[in-house]
C-alpha cells in the first residue's frame, strides 16, 4: 500500500509485510528522518498552542494515563521501579512518579526539556545505559516503538535492564482496525515515515513468540484512540464537519472490536522469562 505523509512532507511511502507475517515496514526510511519530527504541531513533543486538536487530545489523555497507570498497579506494586522509554514531554511519567521510582528516556533534546520543567521526582534521561541492568520492574512504550527501526536490538536492551518476570508494555496502532479499513491511505495512524513499523495484532504475537526471552501475558485495548486517529483521519480527508464523523466512525470501530478484539489501538503485556 501507497500512503502519504499527510501530516508535514506530503511525500509518498509504501508500506510492505516483513517477513514476520503481520508486521509491516515503511520504504524508504529516510536518512534524515529528524527532519520528519520538525514541526510545531507535533503533539507529542508541543503541547502548549492551545488548538482545538491539542485541547481534544489532552481530553482524552486524561483517561488514558490514569488507564495506563491502573494497568501498571495491576501487574506491580507501588514503589517499583519503571522506566517510560520515549517519555515524550513527560505527561506519563509526571503523573506515576508519585507511585513509583519512576525514570524516562527521551532522546529529543526539546521534549526532554519540556519534560524536566514538569517533573519534581523522577529522573529524565538521555542514555537508556545509565540504568543498571536486571534493575527495572516494568518498561512501557506508549505510541513509541513503531518509531523505532532496530527493534531486535532495543528488545535485547528491555531485556537485560528488567529484571526477572519484569514487564515490557508496548502500545501501538493496529492496522487491522476497523478505522484503518475504513480509511485506508488516510489513515492518519500509518504516520509514515515517523512510524516506522505497523503491527496487526498478529503480527505483534508473532514477533514475540519468536524471542525466546519474551511472553505474551495480556493484550489489552485502548478505546480512546478510534476518536483522536478519526478525528486526524477526517482532516486529511478534507471532510467537512470531521468532529461529528470522527465519533460516528470511531464508536462503529470500537463497537466493531468487541467482536474482533481489532480495536483502533491495542497494549501488549509482555513478560521477561
Amino acid at each position: 500500500m501507497k500512503i502519504k505523509d499527510h501530516f508535514l512532507s506530503q511525500e509518498i511511502f509504501e508500506i510492505k509485510e516483513t517477513e514476520t507475517q503481520g508486521v509491516f515496514k515503511t520504504s524508504p526510511i529516510p536518512s534524515n528522518i529528524s527532519r520528519y519530527y520538525e514541526s510545531e504541531d507535533y503533539i507529542s513533543h508541543h503541547q502548549d498552542s492551545g488548538s482545538l486538536k491539542e485541547k481534544l487530545y489532552k481530553f482524552l489523555q486524561s483517561f488514558n494515563l490514569q488507564y495506563k497507570k491502573t494497568i501498571l498497579l495491576d501487574r506491580i506494586k507501588k514503589g517499583a521501579k519503571v522506566l517510560d522509554y520515549g517519555c515524550g514531554a513527560g505527561e506519563f511519567v509526571r503523573y506515576i512518579e508519585n507511585d513509583f521510582e519512576t525514570f524516562g528516556f527521551e532522546p529529543d533534546a526539546d521534549a526532554r526539556k519540556a519534560a524536566q520543567h514538569k517533573i519534581s521526582k523522577a529522573a529524565i534521561l538521555d542514555d537508556i545505559n545509565l540504568i543498571q541492568d536486571k534493575s527495572l520492574d516494568a518498561i512501557t512504550l506508549w505510541h513509541v516503538f513503531e518509531h523505532i527501526e532496530n527493534q531486535d536490538e532495543m528488545l535485547e536492551i528491555f531485556n537485560r535492564k528488567l529484571k526477572d518476570k519484569g514487564l515490557l508494555i508496548i502500545a501501538v496502532p493496529n492496522p487491522t482496525s476497523y478505522d484503518a479499513k475504513h480509511y485506508r491511505e488516510y489513515w492518519a495512524a500509518y504516520d509514515v515515515p515517523r512510524h516506522v513499523y505497523h503491527f496487526s495484532k498478529k503480527g505483534m504475537e508473532n514477533l514475540i513468540s519468536k524471542k525466546p526471552n519474551w511472553k505474551m501475558r495480556k493484550i489489552k485495548p485502548l478505546v480512546l484512540d478510534s476518536y483522536y486517529i478519526s478525528m486526524l483521519s477526517e482532516k486529511y480527508k478534507k471532510s467537512s464537519l470531521f468532529w461529528i464523523k470522527a465519533v460516528v466512525y470511531g464508536t462503529i470501530s470500537n463497537i466493531n472490536a468487541l467482536f474482533s478484539n481489532e480495536f483502533s489501538s491495542l497494549i501488549y503485556v509482555i513478560e521477561k522469562k
